[in-house]
């Protein structure tokens, strides 16, 4: 079959990015052809990958989307194909993969009324009404059951519509056999010294991640506890309003900011815990792949796949409606104390052998190759 793929931006950093390679991959592995258009692609091709980058500009991201669409409908009706997937909510999709949550929802709930007004709210209220409406025909991948309601609630979506899939973390995440040499070489690579405590915050948008949470609770850590604690958070984004906070909290040195990187392993290895005090997140990947590397992890409940945390009681999930309070001092708990943390670590990687946490690439290929979206 020949199958489109269809994503506003590619980055090899971002979690939906990953999702959508993997499960292109995994289709193409199967014997079908693969053609993606979008309005950015950074980083390699895949061999065998078509990669149409759409020649448009806009002013607003609405606008540019809405030229993306029109220019792949005209393409696609040149060169049709088998199936278009998407990994953005947009008209005319066979497949959906929800990585996004429900913008009605947070229209209503988090927006005044005025913002109902604007093009934008109009823009995106129709593209996820295309995907969700009761009449439309789109299949719905769904990573998060937190959402499911959610979309039926305000759309009425058929329920066998939508197709729950596990998680998919990458195999390469869990702890390798020389797990303990590669957390040794790491440290003496970042300098860490045998009793300094690492802490990792890892993703793309510092904001919605929590990022000034996470810096808040560092700053309210015991002065000799803060002293031999450092944290680097990793992702792509700009950290300029991060870093004036962090020296408005006098952490100096030891906060550091790095770009989205390939190494990711490594660092997951080599810290002591991970800090994801989220806004919201629909699934958070990132806490799969510390729990399967024996990494503790302290997390927002509203996060997706906190639950998974709680199952394998792998760190500490923090109560709804979120409180800073409550943050700082299960920090300082779990820092404390290194046998909780190693007991935490055993959990995680215990967890990690009989769960299914990996399958997601192919059951969200079963479902694209399945008949029944013509």
């Amino acid at each position: 079959m020949q199958l489109a793929f269809v994503l506003y931006k590619y980055f090899p950093f971002g979690g939906l990015q990953r999702d959508f390679m993997r499960i292109a991959l995994e289709c193409q592995q199967r014997g079908h052809q693969i053609r993606v258009y979008t309005l950015i692609w950074e980083g390699d091709v895949p061999p065998g990958f078509e990669v149409l980058v759409a020649p448009v500009k806009a002013l607003f991201n609405h606008r540019r989307n809405e030229k993306l669409s029109a220019w792949m409908e005209a393409d696609l009706a040149r060169r049709p194909v088998d199936r278009l997937i998407g990994f953005n909510k947009m008209p005319g999709l066979d497949v959906y993969y929800a990585a996004d949550g429900c913008f009605e929802d947070k229209a209503q709930t988090l927006r005044n009324s005025l913002y109902r007004r604007w093009g934008r709210y109009r823009h995106f209220a129709e593209y996820e009404r295309a995907v969700f409406a009761r009449d439309a025909k789109t299949e719905i991948l769904m990573i998060s059951e937190v959402q499911q309601p959610l979309f039926i609630k305000h759309y009425d979506t058929p329920v066998e519509r939508f197709h729950l899939l596990p998680p998919g973390i990458a195999q390469d995440r869990r702890a390798p056999a020389n797990a303990a040499q590669i957390r040794e070489a790491f440290r003496r690579e970042f300098a860490l010294k045998d009793d300094e405590l690492l802490l990792v915050q890892i993703g793309s948008g510092f904001k919605t991640k929590g990022v000034d949470r996470s810096l808040k609770a560092l700053a309210a850590l015991p002065s000799a506890l803060r002293k031999r604690t450092r944290l680097k958070v990793i992702g792509q984004d700009d950290p300029k309003v991060f870093q004036l906070q962090s020296a408005a909290l006098g952490l100096g040195e030891q906060v550091q900011f790095l770009k989205g990187r390939s190494d990711i392993p490594r660092f997951l290895l080599g810290a002591d815990l991970l800090i994801h005090p989220a806004y919201n997140e629909n699934t958070g990947t990132v806490l799969l792949e510390a729990l399967v590397a024996g990494l503790p992890v302290l997390v927002s409940a509203v996060c997706g796949y906190a639950h998974y945390i709680a199952e394998a009681d792998s760190g500490k999930v923090l109560d709804e409606p979120f409180e800073q309070d409550q943050l700082n001092r299960y920090l300082e708990q779990m820092l404390e104390d290194d046998t909780a943390r190693a007991q935490w670590a055993r959990n995680g990687l215990a967890f990690a052998e009989t769960a299914d946490l990996y399958s997601m690439p192919q059951h969200a290929a079963d479902v694209i190759l399945a008949q029944g979206h013509e």
